[in-house]
């Protein structure tokens, strides 16, 4: 029964969802305001409506309850609560629900927290927001349905698959979903402004907070991701360039310069067209990684669907809302004149700086991301882009990024002196130079690629620091750390984001340069070295998990005789799914883990062991913790919050004629 209500609830978030986006839009454009108030509880309904649904999918996956074709697919009574929980969104249907659930959450919040907007780009928001629910409601009811029942419910299920039965894959997805759907705000307000003929510093000021925040969570499950990948798949690496960790990548590089642009918008009423385009093309390369992941175009262990009608959906979606977001924009082009005029030198210009090389890198990554598609199509020709076309095109991007980084957030508004904001600088410079020396003297490996990431990461940490310093003024050391603590939270938000950004270039770059690795067979009682560290095979012993069944070695592990720790990697088979997987086994350190990965057994009693020296590793995503936490320090700046209603203009609910 609690199904069939789930299933009815779903009904009614679309009926809802249908109305939010027909009436308030009208209402505006007519300048009725009780159409337009329609919009906000609508909202709320809308929401309440989908989480009821996604509550009552999580109960069949928690009572296991069998009837339902999904938990039959991804669920199983042996299987701990954790994962039970994590199976709702651990497929494709499950997923497309979390999906509407977090769209018609930012929907509510809008609603909710948006008092200050003026009605008129209010309304017009929250219809486009859910014209996009419509989209999915659709999506979900006419070829995804979750809640379909089977007429013979078996005994048991057929299991979740195992990789996803893991703590970081339980936290990743949802985490990405907030920070993909999250960016549907930035469409919605970017389609409103174009309808409204109103693109304004307001506006700037009005998008850049959801931005943010879609940002922020996009940064935390990208990182979630690469950490899973890292621990679980066993291949010892951090990012392997998928097709699926791309998709995630590209907007989250576009966000980026949304994010940046909107300033611009904001303190100088420029680059509005370009900003407005970027918000389309933020949103609209997350519904791309929607279609990748589910269209079975292209394939990868982070695909959820192979199903081409599915995927001819997910097209036609992606084709309505780019295609006529690009289209008003195109027929709105007039309503977006720029005012403010800056020299080449300035702030403005450095910001413009940062959005051709984030979105040149985010083109970079898309080509080779498609490519092989279009080869296939195209030409019949199957070809493979791995890591070595994406680390030689996209490095040279984030090289430059990197080196200006620093520079441009010491720049002024409007005009600026370059010999002025660099010479505060020069101790960065000078500091992140004898690093670099020091790094490139006592490598063993004469390769540049460890000493100038070091050179690049603290370039941009430092100069972060600096940038920081300079808003405190002038006075004594004390004094000006004094001032520090009142510093508005967008300051110190910016530092710690861009500090954050070098820390993870420097732990990237250390990884590949100074990583070390040994692969070999290794029978009980064998020692071998690599590196410092000396490592002795104890045993391998069978045991039973509690849904699968697993291959397990003690290794010891000694650098110069006395003991570091003990290790134990696995080799895991999950019987229902009929999967195997591997448990690498690290010994996390600040400046190294030590890696461990049990391979086969082999027919001489010997075992496969890959053993791997990873410096500086956990900087990776210390860094991007970094970053995501300046993002909050932004985005609860209090000038985000007080007086925003002061820039409403006194017709800002009447449209553009």
């Amino acid at each position: 029964m609690i199904v069939e209500l789930g299933h009815f609830a779903l009904i009614l978030a679309a009926v809802t969802a249908v109305v939010q986006a027909i009436v308030p839009l009208i209402g505006a454009q007519k300048r009725w305001p009780a159409w337009m108030a329609v919009a906000e509880p609508a909202a709320g309904l809308q929401f309440l409506f989908t989480a009821f649904s996604f509550a009552a999918l999580t109960y069949a996956f928690v009572t296991s309850d069998f009837s339902v074709g999904l938990v039959i697919s991804n669920s199983h009574t042996l299987k701990p609560m954790l994962y039970k929980v994590s199976g709702v969104w651990g497929n494709h249907e499950g997923s497309m629900l979390l999906w509407v659930l977090i769209l018609t959450l930012f929907g509510a919040c809008l609603a909710w927290f948006g008092g200050s907007l003026p009605p008129g780009i209010r309304a017009r928001a929250l219809a486009v927001q859910s014209a996009v629910a419509v989209a999915f409601f659709a999506f979900i009811l006419f070829t995804s349905n979750p809640f379909e029942r089977v007429l013979i419910p078996p005994f048991d299920g057929q299991d979740l698959n195992p990789l996803l039965q893991d703590v970081g894959l339980a936290l990743h997805p949802p985490f990405l979903y907030l920070g993909y759907v999250g960016l549907s705000m930035a469409f919605s307000f970017a389609i409103a402004a174009l309808i409204e003929g109103r693109v304004d510093a307001a506006w700037g000021r009005w998008v850049r907070p959801w931005t943010l925040a879609a940002w922020i969570f996009l940064t935390i499950g990208i990182a979630l991701g690469s950490w899973w990948a890292y621990y679980e798949l066993g291949w010892g690496g951090f990012w392997f360039w998928d097709p699926v960790e791309n998709a995630s990548f590209m907007p989250w590089l576009l966000a980026a310069a949304l994010l940046h642009s909107a300033i611009v918008v904001e303190k100088r009423e420029s680059l509005k067209s370009w900003t407005i385009l970027l918000a389309i093309m933020a949103f609209g390369f997350s519904l791309i990684g929607t279609f990748l992941v589910r269209s079975g175009v292209i394939t990868s262990v982070h695909a959820f669907a192979n199903d081409p009608e599915r995927g001819v959906f997910i097209l036609a979606i992606l084709a309505f809302f780019m295609g006529g977001g690009l289209t008003l924009f195109a027929a709105r082009a007039n309503a977006m004149e720029a005012k403010g005029v800056f020299g080449m030198v300035s702030r403005e210009s450095a910001l413009v700086l940062n959005n051709i090389l984030l979105a040149v890198a985010c083109f970079v990554v898309f080509v080779g991301t498609i490519w092989p598609l279009v080869s296939e199509m195209a030409f019949d020709r199957k070809l493979s882009v791995g890591a070595p076309f994406f680390n030689m095109a996209f490095t040279p991007f984030m090289v430059l990024l990197g080196a200006a980084l620093p520079i441009g957030a010491m720049l002024s508004w409007k005009r600026a002196s370059l010999r002025k904001a660099i010479k505060p600088l020069v101790p960065a410079l000078v500091l992140a130079l004898a690093l670099m020396g020091l790094a490139w003297a006592i490598q063993t490996e004469r390769t540049l690629l460890g000493p100038i990431g070091l050179f690049l990461g603290s370039w941009v940490f430092f100069g972060a620091i600096i940038d920081l310093m300079s808003r405190t003024g002038r006075g004594d050391f004390a004094t000006r750390l004094g001032r520090l603590r009142r510093l508005p939270g967008a300051d110190w938000g910016k530092a710690i984001a861009h500090a954050g950004l070098g820390v993870t270039m420097f732990g990237v770059a250390g990884l590949m340069a100074w990583e070390q690795e040994d692969i070999r067979v290794a029978y009980e009682g064998e020692t071998y070295s690599l590196g410092a560290y000396e490592f002795t095979l104890l045993d391998v012993r069978e045991e039973k998990g509690p849904n699968f069944f697993t291959t397990k070695a003690e290794i010891e592990v000694t650098k110069g005789g006395a003991p570091v720790t003990m290790l134990y990697p696995e080799k895991r088979v999950y019987p229902v799914a009929g999967m195997p997987t591997t448990e690498a086994a690290i010994d996390y350190r600040l400046f190294r883990d030590v890696y461990l990965a049990l391979g086969d057994a082999q027919n001489d009693g010997g075992h496969t062991v890959r053993a791997y020296i990873k410096p500086f590793t956990n900087w990776i995503w210390f860094g991007c913790f970094m970053m995501a936490l300046g993002g909050c320090f932004s985005l609860f700046d209090r000038r985000y919050r007080v007086a925003a209603g002061a820039r409403k203009a006194p017709n800002a609910g009447v449209p553009a004629e």
